[in-house]
């Protein structure tokens, strides 16, 4: 099989967050995921907005150190669209920041790899709201 097609669910992923630098315990549970293998990073910008609203935007083929994101293992492969970007900049509230991040579900690839092979395809993927899962389970517990 074509090694490009041997690939799990890719997402794309918004994560803000006040201030200009990436909260750093998230970013170490971000890599400490990836070196497990549950994911591979496949794109990655970060746009920042400042008091004033000017904005400042770091590609991941520049040093992301700066940002808190040095230490991220990513493989790029230029998947955030203009429009995306778009999106974000219009969207992040003055005093803010944002990392755009496209990852592979790698721990789902040999499942896709298999439903592809078997003529299946994956037709719908929704996430269900963090809140609205907590009210589920707390709901289930009463």
């Amino acid at each position: 099989m074509n090694e490009a097609r041997n690939v799990g669910p890719v997402e794309l992923v918004v994560v803000a967050f006040p201030g200009s630098r990436v909260d750093p315990d998230t970013v170490a549970a971000l890599q400490n995921i990836v070196e497990r293998g549950f994911v591979t990073l496949l794109d990655l910008v970060y746009i920042a907005k400042d008091t004033e609203g000017n904005l400042r935007q770091v590609d991941v083929d520049e040093d992301l150190t700066d940002i808190g994101l040095g230490i991220l293992s990513i493989e790029a492969k230029a998947l955030i669209s203009d429009e995306d970007l778009d999106v974000v900049r219009e969207s992040l509230e003055p005093g803010t920041s944002a990392a755009i991040i496209v990852y592979e579900q790698t721990w789902a690839r040999e499942f896709a790899s298999k439903a592809r092979a078997g003529g299946g395809e994956v037709v719908l993927h929704v996430q269900i709201p963090h809140d609205v899962v907590v009210a589920a389970v707390d709901a289930a517990l009463q």
